[in-house]
């Protein structure tokens, strides 16, 4: 994973629960997929992912 955000206790990423999302898996679909992980985990990761990209910041880049 090499760093990536994981669901507690799996080698499923965060990154792997948005992306099926995106392609149009409910999260019902995701819970058979991977049956050894809950509703909340996938809630969980959800939040995760709006808290990161909620923290803005600017950078200044000068030459």
């Amino acid at each position: 994973m090499l760093g990536k955000p994981v669901i507690k206790g799996t080698r499923i990423t965060v990154e792997l629960i948005l992306r099926k999302l995106s392609e149009g898996a409910k999260i019902s679909d995701i819970l058979i997929m991977y049956n050894h992980i809950k509703e909340e985990d996938v809630l969980a990761a959800l939040t995760y992912a709006s808290d990161v990209v909620s923290k803005e910041e600017m950078l200044s880049i000068t030459k």
